[in-house]
């Protein structure tokens, strides 16, 4: 091959993908730092292969390898104006830095060199924050936006979001989009991005989700789509857990969630908790829950180990604390830096790292996807003291991280103007950095990222998954969706393909999906059960109704109407189950298993629980309308699986 040939060909290779053109310093003229970035880019391209998914409490790699973010927020994408006067005044910008809602640096410094300094701080994935406002924006950013990397003049905010999003995954990091704000507007409170559909439909939301998920689809280092920064409180209104409601992030998160890997089954869907509710005033209710209500709500997605929750921990915040300093807002509540050591260990473990106990139905990764501190200059003790504990507790527990922000600009003396940036980049691109000397953060920095953590290849684990029919259907077999309604006028739910149904609730409509000792899947058509004509080998719950699946299938769905059994969906199984088994009844009080899946938390508080042995799969239900019973759920029959 000519010269001539080669130079062609990689001009034109360039254009095709724009992240080669993003690389470039100039013809002939090596980047600074460009061989060492270089190397460092290969290094962690070929440590890890996507897509991504999850094995219990661990993210894991397409090879089943523990895969530990460890990320930064690179934040600009959703916007740096705080509300008021000029977008392109920085008075009026956080931390006086204007975006042009793009991320952060690119005016100041080659996209190289950012990647470079990256590597240097040993992260291996970023949180991309966006604005809703960002997938519709048409007007190319200013040049200055844009001033160290010409290459990328005359784009739009979304054009240069996709070259960084090539560039890093290029570089060889995970990438995780987080739709922080709806519009450009920073942060927080009452500030118009308060939940999903502030300022726009949950149709909308979920279409811009899809449209992005879409965008990115054929890169699998774009990794997870974090729904939705920060759920809170408007004006006038709480957000909620499980009512059902326009307000439900529960149910809203979870048909996001379930639509986007529809789009994209390669996709981690990330959800965080509610970060704030109520009246911040004495008197009235407040408080920061993050993922407590998993604890008996969790979701559930049509493609199991694709689920990571999410929860952010700053230190001038509580868990019923906003965090404001003073005024409107503001309570004597304690903050997460007043709290001991043991107290701090507690408290985030009751608000998120619980969600990480093996074997019981809210079981996921957790990833602390934001927390930070004032960095060089600080003087504020405590705050230093708090990140310290933070650190430890998460070190000690091996908590996938990001911390907030990755980049920030310095002023002509070097001075970062955002302290909690780990990067500052002057006018002229000189950087101080969290490895350059006279950072506090530095040794903690060093502990998250350095310290031992579970690598290698990671045992594949069982499931337990939960339904919930308490407002609205819950259809989370894929087969099942492309097909008819399999029980009309009904509340139903099945469970994700690959999993069986093995537990029912009392009194209301929940129920516990497994896939534990899976029997095989068979040939033939799944069958709805709606009356006793499959019931045979003797009456197993006299005086009862049964639903009672066909010899050789076994329940993966179920129906109701209010909360009385509608019907059972039963799927075949490759071979012959036993048909010999037991009734487990549960009318007058809790019949789980001493031991197995899912048997330490609850799923239904209040409610009696029917669960059958993990090594069982349920083929009946048996319920009756006498006593004032409303065809609620009494008995299963649970037959061996072998």
């Amino acid at each position: 091959m000519t010269m001539k040939s080669l130079a062609g060909r990689l001009l034109a290779l360039a254009a095709a993908l724009p992240v080669l053109a993003v690389l470039v310093a100039g013809p002939g003229v090596a980047a600074p730092g460009e061989e060492h970035r270089a190397t460092a880019a290969g290094s962690l391209a070929a440590s890890w292969t996507g897509p991504l998914s999850t094995r219990g409490r661990y993210i894991v790699d397409a090879d089943g390898t523990r895969f530990k973010l460890k990320a930064a927020n690179w934040a600009g994408a959703q916007g740096t104006w705080q509300g008021s006067g000029s977008t392109d005044d920085p008075a009026n910008n956080q931390a006086g830095q204007v975006s042009h809602n793009i991320p952060l640096g690119l005016d100041r410094v080659p996209i190289q060199r950012l990647l470079a300094d990256f590597h240097g701080l040993g992260l291996n994935s970023v949180r991309l924050p966006f604005a809703n406002a960002m997938v519709h924006d048409t007007v190319p950013v200013p040049d200055a936006a844009v001033a160290a990397n010409p290459q990328l003049r005359g784009k739009t905010p979304l054009q240069v979001f996709d070259a960084v999003v090539a560039a890093l995954t290029a570089d060889g990091f995970a990438v995780i989009l987080n739709n922080h704000t709806t519009g450009y507007r920073f942060c927080c409170g009452l500030d118009g991005n308060e939940r999903w559909n502030s300022g726009q439909s949950t149709a909308q939301w979920e279409d811009d989700w899809l449209f992005m998920v879409n965008r990115y689809k054929a890169d699998k280092r774009v990794v997870g789509a974090d729904l939705r920064n920060e759920v809170r409180r408007d004006v006038w209104d709480d957000p909620n857990w499980g009512m059902g409601d326009s307000h439900d992030e529960y149910a809203a998160f979870e048909e996001a969630g379930n639509r986007i890997l529809q789009a994209d089954p390669d996709m981690l869907v990330v959800m965080e908790g509610i970060n704030w509710y109520g009246i911040p005033a004495a008197g009235f209710s407040h408080g920061r829950p993050m993922l407590t209500p998993v604890a008996t709500l969790s979701n559930t997605l049509v493609r199991s180990g694709k689920l990571v929750y999410a929860a952010h921990f700053y230190g001038y915040t509580g868990p019923a604390n906003t965090g404001a300093g003073s005024g409107p807002g503001s309570t004597g509540d304690p903050r997460y830096q007043d709290f001991t050591p043991e107290q701090l260990a507690q408290v985030v473990d009751d608000e998120a790292l619980f969600v990480t106990r093996s074997g019981q139905h809210f079981t996921a990764p957790v990833w602390i996807s934001e927390f930070g501190a004032a960095g060089r200059g600080s003087t504020n003790t405590k705050e230093q003291a708090w990140f310290d504990r933070f650190t430890d507790i998460l070190a000690a527990n091996d908590t996938d991280f990001a911390i907030w922000p990755l980049v920030g600009w310095a002023d002509t003396a070097g001075r970062p103007l955002d302290t909690w940036a780990l990067l500052s980049y002057g006018p002229d691109g000189t950087r101080t950095g969290l490895t350059d000397p006279g950072d506090w953060r530095a040794a903690d920095w060093t502990k998250l990222v350095g310290g031992p953590a579970a690598s290698g290849p990671v045992p594949a684990v069982s499931h337990w998954n939960m339904l919930s029919l308490d407002h609205a259907d819950q259809d989370l077999s894929r087969r099942m969706l492309a097909r008819a309604d399999w029980s009309p006028g009904n509340r139903k739910g099945d469970c994700p393909d690959g999993q069986r149904l093995t537990a029912l609730a009392r009194g209301d409509s929940r129920a516990l999906c497994t896939d534990a000792g899976e029997p095989a899947g068979g040939s033939g058509d799944w069958i709805t059960v709606t009356d006793e004509r499959y019931v045979t080998g003797g009456d197993w719950a006299s005086g009862y109704d049964k639903l009672q699946c066909p010899d050789r299938t076994f329940a993966v769905g179920y129906s109701v109407r209010n909360n009385g059994m509608a019907a059972l969906l039963c799927a075949p199984a490759a071979a012959p189950l036993p048909l010999t088994g037991r009734t487990l009844w549960f009318d007058r009080g809790d019949n789980r298993p001493a031991t197995g899946g899912s048997v330490a938390s609850d799923w239904a508080p209040g409610r009696y629980k029917g669960q059958c042995a993990d090594g069982e799969y349920l083929a009946g239900v048996a319920s009756t309308w006498q006593r004032l019973q409303y065809g609620a759920p009494a008995a299963l029959l649970c037959r061996p699986l072998a």
